[in-house]
Parts: structure tokens; sequence; C-alpha cells
């Protein structure tokens, strides 16, 4: 037992974080300031929680983003009075939307200092309106027993809130009187004797997390892959409660021009969602076409029908036309591709959105059924006995398949010989590198704007076991730094891919690299503005283009790393990137920068995707009778 019996508000502070370690609490980010001081003091001195100094709130947001994204587990983010947590507001957002667990205590001054003029004071109530799971303000603390076991039971409900019955954010508001440090009281001393000895003994983590993870393998649970049992066998040994009762849809089982889309997903277990989907795709006989932020194009072996190219082919019209599916799979969220996106709004097909969450998942309003259920579950229950005998009654034909495997074996082979050949440092070919060159299970974080896209349209498909981290609930640029050495915290050697923009967006986030414990190469790929903008329409109209779309910075790269004594290194040819890619360093944080020019790459990717659309082969219509 972890109890600072200094004053009241020792007490009331170490009650607390004691409270969270036997909830599961491993990390605690703490920003400084005075009004947090008895928050600050008793998660530093408790043995078991590691907390982290961070001196801007908003890289401090971030990086607990990332760590909790990559973990399941809620990341404490502390924070003193006034418009210290107003900071965290873009990480509130983002974790609502991507549904991580952050568990927020803003400190604040008690309520007879509030509206009347005292420093450092804001109203803090509901500071982050509606994106919260849930918000409480907490009691002025006292040496009531009462009142500590309202604070532990409040605490324990919190925890559960920022957990299920879907993860995201909970806030807590904490006010506090003086004294603020751990200045001795006599009366906080001799309660001591009236603490009771087992008062935190029945608290333990949410058994439904613990539940949920018993079923998982070793290997899945850690990341790490040796030959483990076939997915028929790993998938019937769900517990009975989280397998589905509902039949498999009937359509799914009747149509012959069906598709599963394995879409924008960060998933807990990756090879087990992918071995999911697989299992899927082969039992219906439909390909899948799987995003570049899909664990699916990095487990390649499990899935002999996985489409990479859709972007490009859909591009040819006599393709995207005879390809038109009548039915629509989706896992996860509406992937990047704009192509797609229209192809599917062009057709409209019948689509059942496989997501086990609460959430309108269909920008696009198709003819969508929400199915809110795991696929990991939702293919075990095709392995029931009645399903099991009405998928082999099912009719198969292979012509709309084999059309979608031709497709991407030619579009692969053409990316495949263009950028093998490209010896100039262009933008499209970083992504296809990094696909081909990582180590296997690099954690790489991905940035938002053309990075993302550039990942979706060039990644290449392969057996490599690489977990896709990303920023994709509001899809901002804010924090990419924060958030990836939240990822690479306490986590094997990983990798950035960012562009200038979102890089210099969050500078401060370099502030974060003397606490890192592993390993992040900053992977900057540098064209001097926003890239993106050269590939939409209000690029023609310049000026204001140049000035107020692409916003070059005109930065020093170099400088800027010696100032927070980062490593850097200017990249000057593919092999050099990729001897610095394989192996990657075991600790430490370094940029390697790629300059590129965003003109020329814009117009690149224009002409490579008109003439790829041009080249494709007439497509047999024979083949899809």
């Amino acid at each position: 037992m972890s109890v600072n019996f200094s004053n009241t508000n020792s007490i009331w502070a170490s009650v607390l974080v004691e409270t969270l370690h036997r909830l599961g609490l491993h990390t605690a980010i703490i920003c400084p300031g005075s009004r947090s001081a008895p928050l600050a003091v008793a998660f530093a001195q408790h043995p078991q929680i590691e907390a982290i100094p961070v001196l801007d709130e908003r890289s401090a947001a971030f990086f607990a983003l990332g760590l909790a994204r990559r973990t399941g587990i809620p990341t404490v983010l502390v924070c003193t009075s006034g418009t210290a947590g107003a900071n965290f507001y873009p990480a509130v957002i983002e974790a609502n939307e991507s549904r991580v667990p952050l568990l927020i205590l803003t400190a604040d001054r008690p309520p007879e200092l509030r509206a009347c003029n005292s420093g450092q004071t804001i109203d803090q109530q509901k500071l982050y309106g509606t994106f919260p799971n849930w918000y409480s303000e907490l009691s002025i603390p006292s040496l009531e027993l009462s009142q500590l076991a309202y604070l532990r039971q409040t605490l324990i409900h919190a925890w559960g809130r920022s957990l299920h019955p879907i993860p995201g954010v909970v806030h807590l508001n904490l006010p506090f009187r003086d004294p603020l440090a751990p200045t001795p009281q006599p009366e906080a001393q001799a309660f001591a004797d009236q603490f009771p000895a087992h008062f935190f003994d029945f608290i333990q983590p949410p058994s439904v997390q613990a539940q949920f993870n018993q079923f998982l393998p070793a290997q899945t649970r850690s990341n790490q892959f040796p030959p483990s049992p076939s997915v028929q066998t790993r998938l019937i040994a769900l517990p009975h409660s989280l397998i589905p009762s509902l039949p498999i849809p009937p359509d799914w089982l009747h149509t012959q021009r069906g598709i599963i889309i394995a879409g924008v997903a960060q998933p807990r277990s990756p090879k087990l969602y992918c071995e999911a989907i697989a299992h899927l795709a082969k039992t219906l006989g439909f390909p899948v076409l799987a995003e570049g932020l899909s664990p699916v194009r990095n487990y390649a072996d499990l899935n002999p029908y996985l489409i990479s190219t859709y972007d490009l082919i859909l591009r040819n019209e006599a393709w995207a036309k005879q390809l038109t599916p009548e039915i629509v799979i989706r896992i996860g969220e509406m992937p990047t591709s704009k192509r797609l996106r229209e192809w599917l709004v062009a057709t409209q097909p019948r689509q059942w959105v496989v997501d086990l969450g609460d959430r309108n998942l269909d920008p696009l309003h198709l003819q969508t059924i929400h199915l809110p259920v795991a696929i990991e579950s939702l293919v075990a229950a095709t392995l029931n006995p009645a399903n099991r005998s009405n998928l082999a009654q099912a009719p198969k034909t292979a012509s709309y398949l084999q059309a979608w495997c031709r497709a991407e074996v030619y579009v692969r082979d053409r990316i495949d010989q263009t950028l093998s050949q490209t010896e100039e440092l262009t933008e499209s070919k970083v992504a296809w590198l990094l696909s081909r060159c990582l180590p296997d299970e690099t954690p790489l974080f991905i940035s938002n704007s053309m990075p993302v896209r550039d990942v979706e349209w060039f990644w290449c498909p392969r057996s490599s076991a690489i977990q896709p981290w990303f920023n994709r609930g509001a899809n901002g640029i804010d924090g990419t730094l924060s958030t990836a050495l939240g990822v690479a915290h306490r986590n094997q050697s990983s990798v950035l891919l960012t562009g200038d923009l979102a890089l210099l967006h969050d500078t401060n986030g370099f502030l974060l690299t003397k606490s890192l414990v592993g390993h992040l190469t900053i992977l900057l790929v540098n064209n001097n503005g926003g890239g993106i903008f050269g590939m939409l329409p209000i690029a023609q109209f310049n000026p204001p283009f140049e000035e107020f779309f692409v916003t070059p910075q005109h930065i020093n790269i170099a400088q800027l790393c010696a100032a927070y004594e980062v490593e850097y290194q200017q990249i000057k040819d593919w092999d050099q990137l990729s001897a610095y890619l394989n192996p990657l360093p075991d600790k430490g944080v370094r940029v390697l920068e790629i300059g590129t020019h965003r003109t020329k790459d814009a117009q690149w990717r224009q002409h490579f995707f008109a003439q790829f659309a041009r080249e494709m082969p007439l497509l047999n219509s024979d083949i899809l009778s």
C-alpha cells in the first residue's frame, strides 16, 4: 500500500494513484503547474507507475494517446488549472474519434476561488464538451473514510468508462485547497491509524478485458508469431459470449459478385484479425481490397485473394464498370481512396459494415447494414454447424474473383517495375521502399496528408507482420511526432513516416526525446510545404495557392535537430536509405531527411495514374460471365 499521510491533499492524491495502480495503470504523463502539485507528487513517488514529465500539454496529450493506442490501456494525463487543460483538446478529440482510452485529471481551484479574478482560473466544467465518455468533478479532499471510499469507487467507475463499452476519454476535474505541497499536518498524520489496511485489496482490472485476453494465444498478445494452431481452432475457442448467434446473411452465400474491403484498422491482435478476414474471403470466394492502413497487407501469406492496387485498377473505366459488385462486406473504417469511394457511390452495392461499435461508419450513405460484431467473432460463427452447412451449399463461381486477381498481378507488377527503376528521390517511392525493406514487425506510424495516401497507393503486400499506426480519427496533422513517440515508448524500434509540415506543427514533441525508452527513426519527406494541395483543384489558382495553402516554411531541419540534440542525416540515394532502415538502432531518436520536389511529385503521380489507366489490358467479358 502506498499512501502519503503528510496532509489531506497528500492522502487524497495518493489514494487516487494507488487505486489507479490496482486497476492496471502503468504510465502517467505529468505537465508542470502549482495547483496539480498533490497529483504530481503522488504519481512521481509511486514505485510501480512510470511518471513522465512533459512541458507542453498538447505534446503530452498526443504522447499519452500514442502510448494508449498501442497498449489498449488507459494513460493518465495530469495538468494544472487554467488554460493547461485546453491544450489537451486536440488529443481528446482524436482519442474520442479513434476509440483510444485516456484518463484526464485537470487540477482546479476550489469553488470559492472561481469567478472572482483569481489567477490561472477558467471554467473547467465539461471542458471537452461531448467528446469524453464520462465527466465528473470530484469533491474537495477531506479526511473522512466515507469520502475516500467515494474517491476510490469514482475512480473505478472512471477507469471502466474509459474502456467500456467503447474505449475513449474520461475527464475528472479535481479541486484542491492549500497547502498544495506535502507540508505536514498533524491531523493527517494521525489519520494513518484510522486508515483500513485492506482498503485497496478488492480492486482488480476490469474483468471483461481480462476475459477477452484469455482466449488470445500468447503469440497473438505479444505480437510474436511462432507456429500456431489453425484459424479454425483458434476462433472456435472463443468464449461463447463473444460469438454472435446471428446467422450469416443469406446474400453473402448466394452472390457471385462480392468483395471484402479491409479498411482502416488498428486491431489489438493483428494476426488473428487478418486470419479471420482471410478465412472469410476463402470461404466466400471474395477478393479482399486491403487498405494500406490495415495490417492485412502485411500478412499476405494468409490471403491468396488480396488486392492492394484497387485504387489504380478502378481508374480504368472499363475495368471499374465490369468489376461492379453486388455486395460489399467492409471491415473497419472506409479506406482513404477517393477513387474507391466514388466507385461505390456510382455502383450502389448493398453493404455490410462489420464493426464492434456504435458509430455510423458510412459517409457514403449506401444501402448499408451495420453488423455490431468483431470480425473474429463473426468468422467464429461461420464455424458453427448450421452456418458451415449453408456455406458448403452456396454456389461459387471463380470468374469475378479471377478478374480481380488478374488485375492485381498486372498493376502490382507495373508498380514494382516502375518504382524499382526510379532513381530520383521522389515521394511515392518512399512508401514502396519502406514496405520492402523495414524489419519484420516494425511499428510504423504514418502521418496524415500525403504519407497515408502514398501508403495506400504503393505499399507492397508482404508477410512482414508490420502494424501500421496512425491518427485517422480526426485526420489532423497535429501531434504527429508526439503520438509516434508514444507508440515507440517501451516498444521495439519504431519508424515515423511524415511530411515537413506535420513535423514542424509538433516540434515540441522533440522535448520528449529524453524520456523515450526505445528508438524512433523519423523519416522526413521534405518538399517544403503541403504537397497534398498540389493534388487538389485549388492548385490551379496561384496566387493565393502557394502562400496560403502550400505554406512553405523554409526551415533548416539539420539546425532544428541540433537545437534538440537529435541525430540528423540527409539522405542522398535509395541504397543509403535502405541501409539506414534495416537494421534499426535500439535506442535514441534520429531524423532521416529526404528532400523532394513538390511540383514534380504531384505531376509524377498524375502522369503515372493516367498512364496506368490507359495501359491496362482489355478485360475479356467472358471471364465475368
